[in-house]
């Protein structure tokens, strides 16, 4: 029997580990992991376990006002994430959200208003990021008479003949003297899973900081041991991010996010009217239960090492599979992407779908088959990936 459907959409029931079940029980291989939230899979008996014993203490407190003790441990887990020691953090409930609070953070910071983006980023589609995103214009152009029309949009360097093309852009931007801060994508991800030639964000970093300009870095995607790292942006020690944008995987499953800032950065917001960035759900005990269990199972199975580890065999054994086909391999850790000739992407997940592997698509044309499996995913389930991805560019 066939996937049952609904509109022509497969309806998933229940998932375990790196596997997924729809309601007639067909059994697929997830690489997609909800856009790469699933950090440790379907269901992980340690979530279980965190979200049972929470369930059975707090589920709900009052923000700061009456804060949760769950909350406040997680605080100190996420701002030791931070380079510089003594940040603070704002938590949120979604990507967008932990965007928003960074990009307030750096104009009351700096009280300048003008914001440096990429040409093909994706940072959100609530207002404060839906300004600083540039994947499609669909997202923005039904609503730009209310964005703000000061961000300067970079061009994200794919290649290494690039990067120069796109740092001058960047300078000519930052000489105005009215930025308050560049928010950067250490990978591209639903642009297409770009990973920037080596030394430009260094280079990014020493342009914003020669003219006074925060750097936010978006690690919504990358962090956390996705793409092989804690933090993406620490193999780039001249970045040095000022704010720090964390999301997907963070909560377990369960919406969480954070903006991690540099002390001086944060001590902004103590104004002498009252200024806040918060919301009744943002940080609830549920979901920083889940958040303190998933850092702690990261480090506990070394999966950062892993993903890293892994997915350069991943990365190689592809490469070497698709060898003088126009398909191009790119990425880091387990956050991979195949850039697509015929088929097209789409046709390749449709395609991939109907062999039992669950895959998501990016970039500006949906050109592009993005690759982001929990970390805990076997070597067997990615070769079996590899045997059908083939099968289906040859059919």
């Amino acid at each position: 029997m066939g996937p049952r459907t609904s509109g022509g959409t497969v309806v998933l029931s229940h998932g375990e580990g790196a596997n997924v079940f729809d309601l007639d029980g067909n059994r697929y291989v997830d690489l997609a992991a909800g856009f790469g939230a699933l950090l440790l899979g379907h269901a992980p008996a340690e979530l279980q376990r965190a979200l049972a014993a929470q369930g059975e203490r707090l589920w709900q407190a009052m923000g700061d006002v009456l804060p949760s003790d769950t909350k406040l441990a997680l605080l100190g887990r996420l701002a030791a994430l931070h380079p510089e020691p003594g940040a603070r953090v704002i938590l949120g409930q979604s990507g967008a959200d932990a965007v928003t609070a960074a990009v307030k953070s750096a104009v009351l910071f700096s009280g300048k208003s003008g914001l440096l983006a990429f040409r093909g980023s994706y940072h959100g589609l609530s207002y404060g990021a839906l300004a600083v995103t540039d994947l499609r214009r669909g997202y923005r152009a039904p609503f730009s008479a209310h964005l703000p029309g000061n961000v300067h949009f970079s061009p994200y360097p794919a290649r290494p003949e690039d990067a120069q093309g796109s740092l001058a852009d960047v300078e000519a931007a930052l000489s105005g003297g009215d930025i308050a801060a560049v928010i950067v994508e250490p990978i591209l991800g639903r642009g297409g899973v770009v990973v920037p030639p080596t030394g430009f964000l260094a280079e990014l970093g020493q342009l914003a900081r020669s003219v006074g300009a925060l750097i936010i870095a978006d690690e919504i995607w990358t962090g956390l041991g996705r793409a092989g790292s804690w933090l993406a942006t620490s193999g780039e020690p001249g970045l040095a991010p000022d704010l720090i944008c964390l999301g997907k995987g963070l909560g377990g499953g369960l919406p969480l996010s954070a903006c991690v800032g540099r002390a001086e950065v944060m001590a902004a917001w103590s104004q002498k009217e009252e200024v806040v960035h918060t919301s009744t759900f943002a940080g609830a005990p549920l979901a920083s239960a889940l958040a303190l269990a998933t850092l702690d199972s990261i480090e506990a199975q070394g999966l950062v090492a892993r993903s890293a580890a892994l997915g350069r065999q991943w990365k190689q054994r592809l490469g070497a599979r698709l060898a003088g086909r126009p398909d191009a391999v790119r990425g880091q850790g387990l956050m991979l992407g195949i850039e697509c000739g015929a088929p097209g992407a789409v046709e390749l997940q449709r395609r991939l779908l109907a062999r039992g592997f669950v895959t998501s698509t990016g970039g500006g044309q949906r050109d592009v088959l993005v690759l982001t499996p929990p970390l805990t995913v076997s070597p067997a389930q990615l070769e079996a990936f590899d045997e059908a991805l083939l099968a289906c560019l040859s059919a």
